[in-house]
């Protein structure tokens, strides 16, 4: 019985697992497909239009034609001039015109178009020209951004009780070392003393049950029954004891007398966890102040990681990009030469929101603590004073 019963525990077990990781898997899982399926189609319908000289190209290459022209003849004169008109020009200038569509928008170029999104980042360097491709970015943001932020939710209940969870186990381990920091070894064993006999005077009499009850009575111990309910002492004996029957053994009985119902309990289970997403960010509860230095060293790791293939950049520069890309502010002054390289980087950007999203939830908290006392505090500094009548 013990070898056959251990395998079956085995598969309980994995199946619980299977089925409690489910939901998590099952968003994370969605957003790349979708990301995936929208690199396809950007890719197909931006990557492959047709390269139109416009009116306004032709302008601008003349323009510049007559400027370098004119200031080749008067190189003294008009630099500052030429300076001017030159930023002003290049201002005017539409970016499409110096792209081909094929490079910047091939499977990776489109897939980090998709990120930035349905992430809501959206630098403003890599945007749809077509008006068949701003539909569909349209329809795309209007799918994927909800989704988006459903991940966020549910994998941040996930760092929520991994940050909750370490937190109070640091609190208790700072608690037991300050007490045995403060307490000497004569205290502590007197203190110990006097636990161990107060908890020794202490005497917890749990109820009778009926059976016992019954068989206290005198009356029912010796002699013949004087009752005239004895049936209905009986059903009430009966119905205990299907009462104090365990619930494992019911369960399995009916699980393999009928397998339907456990397929609808693990179902129902699995419907369970879809409701609680969300409940462990709220009940978080841990000082801004951690949040923000867990921020800071998380970016402070990334910073120091992109200036390897990213060039243009130092410290700094990646500090500020990595900031302006979690918070999803997005203003694209600072642009990537390899975005196919930050894509790898892509899990970093999922966690970084996460985390950037408690602490948004915990700031508004404490936001709405302090409104509520400032509220409170107005409230009863404007409310008249009981004034005392002499009797």
């Amino acid at each position: 019985m013990a070898t056959t019963s251990q395998p079956l525990r085995g598969k309980m077990t994995c199946k619980k697992i299977f089925w409690a990781v489910f939901p998590h898997a099952c968003f994370i899982v969605s957003l790349v497909i979708y990301a995936f399926l929208g690199a396809l189609m950007f890719s197909h319908i931006e990557g492959t239009r047709k390269v139109i000289v416009s009116g306004e190209y032709i302008t601008f290459l003349q323009n510049l034609t007559n400027l370098t022209r004119n200031f080749s003849d008067n190189v003294t004169e008009n630099e500052k001039m030429f300076g001017d008109n030159i930023r002003e020009l290049f201002n005017a200038a539409d970016p499409v015109w110096f792209i081909k569509p094929e490079e910047k928008w091939n499977f990776f170029g489109s897939l980090f178009f998709c990120c930035t999104v349905f992430t809501t980042v959206g630098y403003g360097n890599t945007y749809p020209v077509t008006w068949t491709g701003k539909y569909l970015c349209m329809l795309y943001a209007l799918f994927g951004i909800p989704l988006m932020f459903l991940v966020l939710t549910d994998m941040g209940d996930i760092l929520a009780t991994v940050l909750s969870k370490s937190y109070n186990e640091f609190r208790e381990l700072q608690s037991k070392l300050l007490a045995s920091k403060l307490c000497s070894g004569s205290t502590c064993s007197k203190r110990n003393e006097l636990k161990s006999r107060a908890q020794s005077k202490i005497v917890i009499n749990e109820p009778l049950t009926i059976v016992e009850l019954l068989r206290n009575q005198s009356g029912v111990k010796g002699g013949p029954v004087k009752y005239r309910n004895v049936e209905l002492f009986e059903m009430l004996i009966a119905r205990e004891n299907e009462n104090t029957q365990p619930v494992r053994n019911k369960s399995m009985e009916r699980w393999s007398s009928c397998p339907e119902l456990a397929r609808e309990k693990t179902v129902s289970r699995v419907i369970k966890n879809f409701d609680k997403i969300g409940k462990q960010l709220e009940k978080l509860d841990v000082p801004i102040v951690l949040m923000v230095l867990v921020i800071f060293v998380y970016i402070s790791c990334a910073a120091a990681i992109l200036p390897n293939w990213e060039k243009n950049m130092d410290f700094q520069e990646a500090f500020y990009f990595c900031f302006i890309t979690l918070t999803t502010i997005g203003f694209g002054d600072t642009k990537l030469e390899h975005p196919k390289f930050f894509l790898f980087f892509s899990l970093y950007i999922m966690i970084g929101m996460e985390i950037v999203f408690i602490a948004f939830k915990l700031g508004q908290d404490r936001l709405i603590v302090l409104y509520k006392k400032v509220i409170s505090f107005c409230a009863e500094k404007n409310m008249p004073s009981k004034k005392i009548y002499p009797k």
